[in-house]
């Protein structure tokens, strides 16, 4: 049997809410001095370790995405409800869609995991380029379906008439375009021609996670094509240009019905307030991401060309990491520059010559270079 509160005890509980009250305000952390509106990229000592393996920007969230993150501290205590819906709008704004037509998932992996269980079967296969960024191969492993991996082409282009042709009754075909780990893309006039004549009951999903690094006028986003192609979905990311890969925020576009599918395979209040409040922030201070993308781009082009001076031979990117072929096997070389306290990207089967490095700031890709330097030669 339950005990009766007591007036007194009633009293002493409303008092203690009260004290709570009067004192939450000095539990919020106060809101620092205005940071830098350029970006200030991490330290690069000799003793630190220069990461250039996960294709992340260095130089992290913009400003205003700090701020907005520790004033979220002071509504942790709420649900993300009407935040969410805040981001859906801004982004449905920016893309020409309805909000309905906006789906999050905690970073952009779960909006691939999501498009493979709701689309992937044992009679219905994945197919993706070889090679391509992995995440989607679990969702296929783990609903039974066939994977059937096709070469990109010479110029490391996906090969869209032999994905289309690859196999009967497709579940997903999955395009990254800026493709990881190439850095390359596939022209916007062949991936126009390739949806026009994929099957209705096969569904496109097509990862423009490094969309903003694409400067090349043969690159155009696929969202606008949403509206024709019932069977289309996009996924981007926050992780890359916007720097949030450690709070994880990504999204889906795609028409209503599919993002009800999509939604179908997720859980409740996957992202947090502080990621979303984040992401409404970097949307809205482009200025920042500007001088960002301004400052990868350059250290891109300085370091291929630096690499390409040497002799050797880059593949083209659209992206904020590119591929050097050594013209040997680059396991050796990924230990040896990790051991000088340089990490860049795994091995490929794949691409077994080629060396996948993220761009860092400045004095990153002149340790990269110098490293490189003492280990290839």
């Amino acid at each position: 049997m339950s005990t009766p509160i007591s007036r007194r005890r009633f009293a002493a509980l409303l008092g203690l809410g009260a004290a709570s009250a009067a004192l939450r305000p000095s539990l919020v952390l106060a809101k620092p001095p205005s940071l830098p509106a350029t970006p200030a990229p991490p330290k690069t000592a000799a003793d630190g370790i220069v990461r250039l393996s996960s294709n992340e920007n260095p130089y992290g969230p913009s400003p205003a995405a700090l701020d907005a993150m520790r004033e979220s501290l002071g509504v942790a205590w709420r649900y993300p409800d009407e935040r969410v819906d805040q981001l859906a709008a801004t982004l449905a704004k920016l893309h020409g869609v309805a909000p309905e037509q906006i789906l999050f998932g905690s970073g952009s992996s779960e909006i691939l995991r999501a498009a493979g269980s709701a689309t992937l079967a044992p009679d219905r296969p994945l197919v993706l380029a070889d090679p391509t960024f992995e995440a989607i191969r679990r969702s296929a492993k783990l609903r039974g379906a066939e994977i059937v991996p096709v070469p990109l082409t010479a110029d490391f282009r996906h090969d869209l008439p032999k994905m289309l042709a690859a196999i009967p009754h497709v579940g997903l075909i999955y395009l990254c375009n800026p493709n990881n780990p190439t850095g390359s893309l596939t022209p916007k006039a062949e991936v126009r021609a390739f949806l026009a004549q994929v099957a209705k009951d096969t569904t496109v999903l097509i990862d423009e996670a490094y969309f903003h690094f694409a400067d090349s006028p043969d690159y155009e986003t696929v969202i606008p094509l949403i509206a024709q192609y019932p069977n289309l979905i996009v996924a981007r990311t926050f992780s890359k240009i916007y720097g949030l890969a450690g709070m994880r925020l990504g999204y889906a576009v795609a028409q209503a019905p599919m993002i009800e599918r999509l939604s179908n395979e997720q859980a409740w209040d996957n992202v947090n307030v502080a990621v979303v409040d984040a992401g409404r922030a970097s949307l809205a201070d482009g200025e920042y991401i500007e001088k960002t993308k301004r400052l990868l781009l350059e250290a891109r082009r300085t370091t291929m060309a630096a690499l390409e001076g040497k002799g050797l031979r880059t593949i083209p990117s659209s992206t904020n990491f590119f591929m050097v072929d050594l013209k040997k096997d680059v396991r050796p070389v990924i230990t040896g520059l990790k051991e000088k306290g340089v990490e860049v990207g795994r091995f490929f089967p794949a691409l077994p010559t080629h060396l996948r490095v993220t761009v860092g700031t400045g004095p990153q890709m002149e340790r990269f270079l110098g490293a490189f330097g003492a280990v290839v030669g």
